[in-house]
Formats: C-alpha cells, sequence, structure tokens
C-alpha cells in the first residue's frame, strides 16, 4: 500500500489580503532590492575589511541575505535561518585579529537584513513569538559581548531597541488588519442572517393570509359535505358515508392547520395585528382606492384596468396581485417621491395569466434625497415569495432613463392551486 502525502498549503504572503495590487507585490520587491544589495556587499566586507576567508565569507553572505526572500511567506522560519548565521559569523570572527573601528558581533549588513525580518515577523506572528525573538537577539548580543568585550562598540544595542521597536509596530498593525478582516467577515454574515431573517419574516406574514384563503376552501368544503345528505334526496348509504368521511376529513385538516397557524403567529396577535388578520384579504377589486389613496398622498398615478372588472380569480392570486402592486407604489413614494408612475392590470385573452406592471419615471428633483434611504429590504423578498406561491414570474430592475419597472405573471389555471395544496 502507498502512503498519501499531504501537503502543507504556502501561508499567504505578507500584505496578500491588501485590496491593492501594488501592496501585495512590495514584500518581493523589498526583498529582491535588499538582496541585490546586500549579498555582495555582505562578502566584500567581510572579506576585505574583517579579513575572513573570502569562500568563508562569500558563505555566510549568501545564508545571512538570500532567506530575506523566504520571508515573504515565512518570515519567522527566514528569521531562524539568519539568525544562526549572523551567531556563526559572529564566532567565525573571534577568530581574526581585533578592529576596533568595525561594529562586532553583528557587522552593519547584518543589524539591516535582521532589522527587516524583525519587522515581517512582527506583521505575521503572535507576541509570545515576538518576545521570545527580541530576547533571543538580546541574550545572543550580551553572550557575544562577555566572551570578548574589547571587540564591543555597542552597535548591538541600537539592533535590540530598534528590532523591538521594529516588532511592536508590525505586530500592531498585524492586530489592526486581523481586526478588520473578523469586522468584514462577521459584517458579510450578519448581511446573510439579516436578508434570511427577511426572507423568513415575509414567508411567515404570505403564510397567514394564505390560511385565510385555505381556510375558506377547507370551510366550504366541509359545509357541502355535511349538508349533502340534506340537500340531495336520495342518497345511497355509500354516499351518506363517503360524504360524512369528506366532511371529518376537512374538519380534521382544518383544525391542524390552525394549530400550525399558532406556531407562525406573533405573541400579539390576539391584539389590534389580530384583529387586522381576520378582516377580509384585499384582492384586485381594491386596486384602485389603494392607487386612489397614493394619489392623494402626492404620487401622480395613472391606472389602466380590465373593464368590467376580473371575476373568479383565484384567491392567492387575487391576493397577490394586490400585494404586489401595493408594495410597488410604497416602492416609488419611499424611493422616487412624486415620480410619474404608471399601475396596468390586464388578464391574458385566453384567461391563463393575470399581468400587474408598475413603472414609474424618475423623481421630479433628481437631487432630493429619497424619503427612505435604507428599508427592511422586505419590498422585492415579499413580490418574488408571492409569485413563486401561485408559480408565476416576476421581472423588475431600473429602466434605461432612471425609473423603475415591476411586472409579475401570475398564472390563471385551476392547477396552480391544486399543486400549491399538494406540495
Amino acid at each position: 500500500m502507498s502512503k498519501s502525502r499531504t501537503t502543507t498549503p504556502l501561508p499567504a504572503p505578507l500584505f496578500g489580503h491588501s485590496r491593492r495590487r501594488w501592496v501585495r507585490r512590495l514584500p518581493y520587491g523589498v526583498a529582491v532590492l535588499f538582496i541585490a544589495i546586500l549579498l555582495p556587499v555582505t562578502g566584500m566586507v567581510l572579506s576585505n575589511d574583517y579579513g575572513l576567508h573570502p569562500d568563508l565569507a562569500v558563505a555566510l553572505a549568501v545564508l545571512q541575505t538570500l532567506p530575506l526572500l523566504m520571508a515573504v511567506r515565512r518570515p519567522l522560519r527566514a528569521w531562524v535561518i539568519v539568525f544562526v548565521s549572523d551567531v556563526a559569523g559572529a564566532a567565525a570572527l573571534l577568530a581574526v585579529p581585533v578592529q576596533e573601528d568595525r561594529p562586532w558581533p553583528w557587522p552593519p549588513m547584518a543589524i539591516i537584513g535582521m532589522l527587516l525580518l524583525m519587522f515581517a515577523v512582527g506583521l505575521r506572528e503572535r507576541r509570545r513569538t515576538l518576545l521570545t525573538v527580541w530576547l533571543l537577539v538580546l541574550a545572543a548580543s550580551v553572550v557575544f559581548k562577555g566572551i570578548s568585550p574589547e571587540r564591543d562598540n555597542g552597535t548591538w544595542v541600537s539592533l535590540v531597541v530598534l528590532g523591538g521597536v521594529l516588532m511592536v509596530v508590525g505586530g500592531a498593525l498585524r492586530e489592526r488588519g486581523d481586526a478588520q478582516r473578523a469586522l468584514a467577515e462577521q459584517e458579510t454574515i450578519s448581511e446573510a442572517e439579516r436578508a434570511r431573517r427577511t426572507l423568513l419574516e415575509e414567508r411567515t406574514r404570505i403564510a397567514r393570509e394564505l390560511h385565510d384563503v385555505v381556510a375558506h376552501h377547507m370551510s366550504v368544503i366541509t359545509v357541502q359535505a355535511d349538508s349533502a345528505p340534506y340537500r340531495l334526496a336520495d342518497l345511497p348509504p355509500e354516499a351518506r358515508e363517503e360524504f360524512g368521511s369528506i366532511a371529518a376529513t376537512a374538519r380534521e385538516s382544518l383544525t391542524e392547520m390552525r394549530r400550525l397557524l399558532g406556531v407562525l403567529r406573533s405573541e400579539d396577535a390576539s391584539g389590534e395585528g389580530g384583529a387586522s388578520e381576520r378582516a377580509p384579504q384585499p384582492g384586485v377589486e381594491r386596486i384602485p382606492q389603494l392607487v386612489e389613496a397614493t394619489v392623494r398622498a402626492g404620487l401622480p398615478v395613472e391606472l389602466a384596468m380590465p373593464d368590467p372588472l376580473p371575476t373568479g380569480l383565484p384567491q392567492t392570486v387575487d391576493l397577490s396581485a394586490y400585494r404586489i402592486t401595493q408594495e410597488a407604489l410604497a416602492n416609488v413614494v419611499r424611493h422616487a417621491p412624486g415620480a410619474a408612475t404608471r399601475v396596468s392590470v390586464t388578464v391574458d385573452p385566453d384567461r391563463t395569466g393575470l399581468m400587474v406592471l408598475v413603472v414609474n419615471a424618475t423623481a421630479p428633483d433628481a437631487n432630493a434625497p429619497p424619503l427612505e434611504t435604507s428599508g427592511t429590504g422586505h419590498g422585492l423578498v415579499g413580490m418574488r415569495e408571492r409569485v413563486r406561491l401561485v408559480g408565476g414570474t416576476l421581472d423588475t430592475g431600473p429602466l434605461p432613463d432612471g425609473g423603475f419597472r415591476v411586472a409579475a405573471r401570475l398564472p390563471l389555471t385551476t392547477g396552480t392551486e391544486e399543486e400549491l395544496f399538494t406540495a
């Protein structure tokens, strides 16, 4: 059997979360620039000024500078390599004569490289790791000073102080970035939860209204089944028993539906809100009154409806047509006050569908702020749910001239309600 290997994904580069492309590429550019400068300078200085063997000087230069490119993704690992190389270089310098005018144990190039890496480590690692790195640099500096105090000229203090400052700055930038990303993620989650809550609230409201429609049908079935033996003469016993079974089933279904609705209703449904829920649900015949009230509110609305008004519509379609028109007009009042609006309700010639169209132009005063700059989000969500409820289609969106269009087609076929109740 072959063993499966799991590869660890590469960490994200420093500043990899930035939206700006040049910021994401900045660490690579800085690393390449300092490698190009420090690599030859380190080799020459260690060989010519400090007196190290040229081969050893070149090897130390490579180990002390090339890991800077690794630091873009793994700064801590790069720091370990460079720190060990710097310690090895400081130990190697003990074998050469004392150079009183030369910094020791850390040459200037080593200090520059170490400062860059300490800042990179601060951008990536936690506080405990940063403290450990700083203490190791301090301990190595103090140990070398104790080994050869005559070589020490105090330059290591600048590495310890500046390195600590850079790590603190890098750590602060990292924590700020983490907090901003966490806040952005939380805002995304909150927005998704808000959209889901809006959808559920609208579905609950539609379910309460749908109850009135279904309850009416079930009540009619129950009354008809109960009264059939008295209205129809000479019914055979089997038919009487069948009507009784239908009535019992209808009553049981109505009871279960009311019990389910009790879960959906709000706690204050028995109060003022409950009274409005028990009121008769509006339909297409109430759209003229709705438009008239909107006109009185200051919105110029033109209404086009068939004459005579359509009758015999499925109650779910009738209610959905009214609610869609109501919400569309409310959106115009809120977001485009004073805009010329046209409401059109038509029935297909073959009576297979009902078309509701609400189109508004731009507001007369384009610079006037809308009455509401933020809403609950129930408007379009509720329209989509109502259209989906009856198996229709909805088309909404802005117009080329700046207005807005809401077009809903609701099927009038009897199969729509049958599929709805059996779904």
